[in-house]
């Protein structure tokens, strides 16, 4: 997949998940609001409800009271005080009508019927009122008695049934706008099923897609690190292979040098000697220009033999590690400046000849690093052999360095080549706190003689 291919595949992945979070948030919103409203509208029916009912019972109370004290004043065979009884009762009708006055205004027709039909019991206990107040001790004995149970009586029992026709309209608009807000939650309700059915759906769409994306990263992962595996391992034969290109060609080189670049300028050191004898004593000249010859003859054999011996020491193969160590570490003191100590215990001269060029080669490089670089004065240099693994300390007093940043190519030849033979190397150095390298190489079975 190419990456203008990813990039919109991305794109689409982000832009659906960002819609089904916009219709996750909205969802979430609307059923809220939905919901506050539908609170608010219960909350506006029950104050309704609760008003009519106050309202009714205010206006129960006063009529009865106001019937009452009209039926006491009928009942009675004294003649009432008027002034007293009228005000009394007119203070009850005015309270029942103002009750009945702030009755809602959103009423229905029929409320509003019966609302009259209220004002008319009012009045027309007004009217008996005023027609009671009018008689004689001995008219109310002849008429009050027929009067209330004719005419008061049933007008109360009418009061009564319309009040209760008021309570059951206020009952039955409650129950028609509870259910229209049920009938407004289930609709609600059905919104956020269609809602969460379209996100599950979306959901899974997504995932499946998504899942179906992150497969296809893993494979092109997995086929992009078999590439890098593959690329590091053929990485890793290269530099084995150029080690030991290297090391064929610093035998080859030594072995030229030793061998041919050697023998000749010995053989030259033997000519010039010859010659010498046949001069006569008095040429005292040649005689001094032939020394000249030998001399510097001389230097150049030592000299190539130096470097046959740093390019491929024959004592490695001849005489083992140790010695060749303990060699090299002889003539780095001798240069001077630098004092070299080799310490080796329970080493094997029958080891490999890759662990042998190994553990030379660090070693090598290790003193050429303190002697260069750190400006040592004093080196340890410790071989040890464990059961199954050699280990070597090159510990020195030099000035030391940041081993996590600084990577020359001397350390990562040595680390090149302990890696190859499956071997770990760590690096401790400080500044002005000198440097110690520990090397450690597996030793496999087989691989020194005598080893259990």
């Amino acid at each position: 997949m190419t990456a203008a291919a990813n990039s919109r595949l991305r794109a689409v992945l982000a832009l659906g998940f960002g819609g089904l979070l916009a219709l996750l948030v909205y969802s979430g919103a609307s059923a809220l609001n939905t919901l506050g409203l539908l609170h608010e509208a219960e909350e506006a029916v029950r104050a309704r409800s609760l008003e009519r009912r106050r309202i009714l019972a205010t206006v129960v109370l006063s009529a009865s009271i106001y019937s009452d004290r009209l039926e006491e004043i009928l009942l009675s065979y004294k003649t009432p005080d008027v002034p007293n009884a009228a005000e009394e009762t007119s203070k009850r009708a005015e309270a029942a009508r103002a009750a009945l006055q702030a009755y809602p205004a959103d009423r229905t027709p029929e409320e509003q019927t019966l609302c009259g039909q209220l004002q008319a019991f009012l009045l027309e206990q007004d009217n008996l009122m005023r027609t009671a107040s009018a008689w004689t001790p001995l008219e109310r004995r002849g008429r009050a008695q027929h009067l209330v149970s004719d005419e008061l009586l049933p007008r109360k029992q009418r009061f009564v049934t319309i009040v209760q026709r008021m309570e059951l309209l206020n009952d039955n608009q409650v129950a028609a706008a509870n259910q229209s807000i049920s009938l407004q939650f289930s609709g609600l309700q059905n919104r956020l099923a269609k809602s969460l059915i379209v996100m599950l759906t979306s959901g899974l769409l997504l995932a499946i897609g998504s899942a179906l994306y992150i497969l296809r990263l893993e494979r092109q992962a997995r086929v992009r690190y078999a590439e890098l595996a593959l690329h590091r391992r053929e990485l890793q034969q290269l530099s084995a292979r150029l080690v030991d290109a290297q090391e064929a060609e610093r035998r080859s080189i030594s072995r030229e040098l030793h061998d041919e670049v050697g023998q000749s300028l010995g053989l030259l050191l033997m000519d010039v000697g010859r010659l010498s004898n046949r001069l006569a004593s008095s040429d005292e000249k040649s005689r001094e220009l032939l020394e000249h010859v030998k001399v510097l003859a001389e230097r150049i054999v030592q000299t190539v033999r130096n470097m046959a011996l740093l390019l491929r020491p024959s004592m490695l193969d001849d005489l083992g590690l140790v010695p060749a160590v303990e060699w090299y570490a002889r003539e780095l003191s001798r240069q001077g400046n630098i004092e070299v100590k080799v310490h080796a215990e329970s080493v094997p001269e029958s080891l490999t000849d890759e662990v042998k060029v190994c553990v030379y080669r660090v070693i090598q490089e290790g003193l050429h690093n303190a002697k260069r670089h750190a400006h040592a004065k004093n080196v340890l240099v410790e071989l040890t052999q464990s059961r199954d693994a050699i280990h070597v300390e090159i510990k020195d007093d030099g000035s030391g360095f940041d081993a996590k940043r600084t990577r020359g190519m001397g350390l990562l030849g040595m680390e090149e080549r302990v890696k190859r033979l499956g071997g770990t190397i760590t690096i401790d150095s400080q500044a002005n706190a000198g440097t110690t390298i520990h090397v450690e190489l597996p030793l496999p079975v087989g691989s020194v003689a005598g080893n259990p």
